[in-house]
């Protein structure tokens, strides 16, 4: 009987071992605001290490502004492409089948040409785009809010 229970313990040793791992592993620290700060004034823009806080404080408050529920395709490496951002129909090339959805925070900088989604407050998709392209983005955006209602606002779940 003195053997029954030491099985069991190791097992659960080793199992909580190995969760324990894969958190440490899955989990990225956040640079601190600063440092946040410092890599948006130098357009490294890495995703799900800055959050929307640290590009307003260096680059100020976005021309253009969206919100809105969204679906996010995830990729293979984990990084999220928005569906507005992938033609009707399609889906992005490498796609394996993950999706996510919330409340997804668009930036737009015409006059950098920076795209910017961010979802739970962190950057998860950027995107370089042409004057005329973020015009036209903008321009749909405009377009739609005012076809928006109070029951649009208080539906999402």
């Amino acid at each position: 009987m003195a053997n029954i229970a030491p099985a069991p313990m190791k097992t659960m040793l080793s199992m909580l071992g190995i969760i324990g791992c894969v958190l440490s592993v899955g989990c990225k620290s956040m640079p601190t605001l600063e440092q946040q700060e410092q890599l948006v004034q130098s357009e490294n823009l890495l995703l799900d290490q800055i959050t929307s806080r640290a590009v307003v404080n260096a680059w100020g408050k976005p021309p253009f502004y969206q919100s809105e529920f969204a679906y996010f395709f995830v990729m293979p490496d984990l990084s999220l492409i928005p569906r507005s951002r992938v033609a009707a129909g399609e889906v992005p090339k490498g796609w394996r089948g993950g999706v996510h959805a919330g409340e997804g925070v668009y930036f737009a900088y015409p006059s950098r040409g920076w795209l910017l989604v961010f979802l739970d407050e962190q950057l998860v998709y950027r995107e370089k785009l042409q004057p005329e392209e973020l015009r036209i983005l903008t321009n749909a955006w405009s377009y739609a809010a005012r076809f928006k209602t109070g029951i649009d606002d208080s539906s999402r779940p």
